[in-house]
């Protein structure tokens, strides 16, 4: 028996759990790579380096929601391979003219956009930012395809591809500064982009050589509500989410905006990649699952892996944030640990949300999704202002942790409700994972509760590493 066939035999019989594993595996080899270069990084560049590209990122993000209109999630719901071929000819096309446009917004408007944000040295280096929103358009389109097709595989390969070119450059490059670090972000967007392309021509060759331009405007009107709603409802959640490190940037100083992207970095990557695996498979699923009046069981079963999730890592977090980063990071990150332990309540309720919010892409409600996200940028926006105004800029970021929070479970009833589920299985399901969670942790609560002991404490550490990951086994089956 063959390597392969041997992996594949331990592998769950469950299509869903599969596909999970290998999309998520594949996210946690590239996290794992990421994870060890970070350590590196921040000994390497300095605060304000890391400040500069947060915000580049921030608005790398923002501009990719509209690059191809969300046309591409209208890919794998379409009704078959003909019509999801048009969408991908589609996409490339708008991809391309908005980019387009983004370059000469930034060639006529350069120095204005890096006064803006505080941070004047930022004009030498937008030239980046119409190629990587480009490169990631592009990765996005054929990423789409690969759901459709269920092509998993070749999707985790192109994740670990990523970390390591990113990575790459930005160890390799140090010398050059800040632009190896902008090089790394952009190299991450554009690998595995062959790949992914190659799945979709190569097996699918006569489909686009038929293509008809015809039939691609058919497309556009088909799945207008997608541009008309999913693009406005991605714009204000990404906004929303990436607003903390260009306010800390303009408010406070760039070393701000690179303490907390460091934080968020750390945390919401790992986690929002295991999540979006799962999302993706969702996707894939609740489609079949909604036409077979299987829905509100499919999004309850999803909930509850993903509190079963999401608790631990939260829970540790919240404990040993700060000294934790100051271990991996340095003492100049003590501060980094402090803002993730303030934001564990917003990236606990992110991860159950993020994956299971495409339901209203498959019930076609895109405007009900940009009503939604036009509530929550208010409410995080707000918050996060209050703190900043404030003066105080860890209340800044418990505010907007706080305000997130609460807009992601505000966000979660209503996709109960829509799907069919009562709401008081969310509660059910955290109040459950929470007291597990507490089981879990607790080597490391009783360690915190007696005087310091570097021995215990590593003890401790593996022992809830231990137990943490044997319930991941269980809850995979």
């Amino acid at each position: 028996m063959s390597i392969v066939q041997v992996v594949k035999s331990w592998l769950p019989r469950s299509s869903f759990v599969r596909g999970v594993l290998l999309l998520g595996g594949g996210a946690t080899a590239s996290q794992v790579i990421l994870m060890a270069s970070a350590p590196l990084l921040t000994r390497l560049y300095t605060t304000e380096q890391f400040g500069l590209v947060a915000v580049f990122g921030s608005m790398l993000s923002i501009f990719s929601v509209v690059s191809s209109l969300s046309y591409e999630l209208a890919i794998p719901i379409a009704k078959d391979d003909d019509e999801a071929v048009h969408g991908v000819v589609l996409g490339l096309f708008v991809a391309l003219g908005i980019s387009l446009l983004t370059f000469l917004g930034v060639l006529c408007f350069r120095e204005q956009i890096a006064t803006a944000v505080n941070l004047p040295a930022m004009a030498g280096y937008l030239w980046l930012l119409p190629l990587g929103l480009l490169l990631r358009s592009i990765y996005q389109i054929f990423y789409y395809w690969g759901l459709r097709v269920k092509a998993f595989s070749a999707i985790a390969r192109t994740k670990l591809t990523q970390s390591v070119g990113s990575v790459v450059v930005q160890l390799g490059g140090a010398s050059f500064g800040t632009i190896a670090l902008l090089l790394g972000q952009v190299v991450g967007q554009a690998a595995g982009i062959s790949s992914l392309a190659v799945v979709a021509v190569r097996n699918r060759w006569d489909l686009f050589k038929a293509v008809r331009f015809k039939q691609v405007l058919w497309f556009a009107w088909r799945y207008r509500q997608f541009p008309y709603f999913s693009t406005w409802g991605g714009l204000l959640n990404t906004i929303g989410a990436q607003m903390p490190p260009v306010l800390f940037a303009i408010l406070f100083s760039p070393a701000a905006a690179g303490i907390y992207a460091l934080a968020h970095r750390v945390l919401s990557l790992p986690m929002s990649l295991v999540g979006q695996a799962i999302g993706n498979v969702f996707l894939a699923k609740a489609a079949d699952a909604r036409r077979e009046g299987n829905l509100a069981v499919l999004v309850a079963r999803v909930h509850e892996k993903l509190a079963q999730i999401a608790m631990p890592p939260a829970l540790l977090l919240a404990i040993i944030g700060p000294d934790l980063f100051v271990w991996v990071f340095g003492p100049e990150w003590h501060d980094a640990g402090i803002f993730a332990r303030l934001m564990t309540p917003m990236l606990y309720f992110q991860f159950i949300l993020s994956p299971i919010s495409s339901i209203l892409n498959v019930l076609e409600r895109q405007d009900q999704n940009m009503l939604l996200q036009g509530i929550m940028c208010v409410c995080r926006a707000v918050s996060c202002i209050i703190g900043a105004t404030l003066g105080d800029l860890k209340l800044a970021v418990f505010l907007f942790s706080l305000g997130s929070a609460f807009s992601y479970l505000a966000f979660l009833g209503w996709i109960f409700k829509i799907s069919g589920n009562p709401l008081a299985i969310i509660i059910k399901s955290t109040g459950k994972t929470f007291i597990r969670g507490c089981i879990l942790v607790s080597p490391i609560i009783i360690t915190n509760l007696i005087p310091s002991n570097s021995l215990l404490l590593v003890a401790s550490l593996l022992l809830t590493g231990f137990l943490i990951l044997n319930q991941y086994r269980v809850i995979l089956q």
